[in-house]
């Protein structure tokens, strides 16, 4: 690479909010970026739609979508986020409902079994093929605690593994890094951080369970980690509710 080009990155992106300010911030630090979606068998679309929605408004250089089934039509499931399982309208994992307030230890039946490992796997090959030694993901600690794949130790773990398990690193040069910007931010904060930088939250989609129409349910852990977040952040959401 020229000294005057700018390296690429791997930024996985879903279609949310945390994954449009997480692309904003790279291509704000010089990176050349190539967003990382994920088919996985998912109960709706509109992330996907949002998606790539967000890779061309966020100056995304390519936008690759994977089809893999983590449904238990593929074998796995056990996700409401996959399967016929209700999705929860009960509050936080019983944590409330201000934004950055952590949400308890216990693993809600919205986390999908190995969702972020498998995702991370694709995006370390995908990052050999590009060239490139940097990987962006939106992980956050503060508001998704009851996942145990947004925790920093888990990013540290995967970035050594990743260090460990490349061609490109088996002769002792560069090093891949694994970077999680939000990872201790509260969703006021990430949202002020993107608005900041012209992010555009009305093409994003968070809701858990929405209507046939795309609104969010309002109802949803994620609708209401978003909503607190925006008015934590003295922000008013763009999203259309039911």
């Amino acid at each position: 690479m020229d000294s005057d080009e700018k390296p690429d990155a791997v930024v996985l992106l879903s279609g949310g909010l945390d994954s449009a300010t997480v692309l904003a911030l790279a291509v704000a630090r010089g990176y050349r970026c190539h967003a990382l979606s994920f088919d996985y068998g998912q109960r709706h679309r509109f992330e996907l739609d949002s998606a790539r929605l967000v890779a061309a408004a966020g100056g995304a250089v390519d936008h690759r979508v994977v089809k893999i089934d983590l449904s238990a039509s593929g074998g796995f499931g056990c996700s409401a986020l996959t399967d016929d399982i209700d999705v929860p309208k009960d509050g936080l994992a019983g944590a409330g409902e201000t934004a950055g307030e952590v949400v308890g230890e216990k693993i809600p039946v919205t986390y999908v079994p190995a969702r972020n490992t498998i995702f991370l796997s694709f995006a370390l090959g995908y990052a050999e093929v590009v060239g490139s030694f940097d990987i962006f993901c939106g992980v956050n600690a503060v508001d998704y605690s009851g996942y145990p794949d947004c925790r920093p130790a888990f990013i540290s773990a995967f970035e050594n593994l990743a260090n460990l398990a490349t061609a490109a690193t088996a002769g002792g040069g560069r090093r891949f890094a694994i970077h999680a910007p939000l990872i201790e931010m509260t969703k006021g904060e990430i949202i002020r951080t993107g608005l900041e930088m012209g992010v555009d939250y009305g093409l994003t989609h968070s809701c858990y369970d929405p209507a046939s129409d795309g609104k969010s349910c309002s109802r949803c852990d994620a609708c209401r980690i978003r909503l607190a977040g925006f008015a934590q952040a003295g922000a008013k959401d763009p999203l259309a509710y039911m």
